[in-house]
């Protein structure tokens, strides 16, 4: 039932997205297209109290409970972004908006770019590893909580990933290529 619920939040999700955003540019209606973003987050209510009361119920924790803490996690440390990209690219297709900027290639400000995207990553990271955790506590030393930890260790990759990821742009900077640097003086 779990792994149901994650498909139907996911699913779910890109239909208020797409809703939301045909209402605020198609049929001009900013407020009410905003509203219905405002509904994304009870998804993630929904599912963190879906399992909780699995938890609840006795159901040994497994990978489905590890990875409904883990899409919470994503959705909080990514949500947010994902809107804001597909909105541009809405706005910027169908209502007249400004073309999406792209990211920087080179450089400290592609470093930048960098280390923006990985603390969104880390932020969702660091929300799945203290949900798993909440649930480890919440099951106890008696239950079998290894699922769990195995997110958990998944999560730490994730972040120690991005850091090198960052620290990679920010140690040995892009730098852009000579012929292109000559065409702009």
């Amino acid at each position: 039932m779990i792994v149901a619920l994650i498909v139907f939040c996911e699913v779910a999700f890109w239909v208020l997205l797409a809703a939301g955003l045909s209402l605020r540019y198609l049929a001009r209606k900013p407020r009410l297209g905003a509203a219905v973003l405002l509904c994304e987050p009870l998804l993630e209510v929904i599912l963190l109290v879906v399992t909780a009361i699995d938890l609840k119920n006795g159901a040994e924790p497994d990978w489905k409970h590890g990875l409904a803490a883990v899409y919470i996690g994503f959705t909080v440390g990514l949500g947010h972004s994902v809107i804001k990209w597909a909105d541009v690219r809405f706005a910027h297709r169908f209502a007249g908006g400004p073309p999406p900027v792209r990211p920087p290639k080179y450089g400290m400000a592609r470093a930048a770019h960098e280390w923006r995207t990985a603390a969104r990553w880390i932020l969702a990271s660091v929300t799945a590893l203290a949900l798993l955790q909440a649930a480890a506590w919440y099951v106890g030393g008696d239950g079998d909580t290894a699922s769990l930890r195995m997110w958990q260790q998944k999560m730490l990759w994730v972040i120690g990933i991005n850091l090198l990821i960052a620290g990679g742009y920010t140690l040995f900077p892009k730098r852009e290529p000579k012929e292109r640097v000559g065409a702009h003086h």
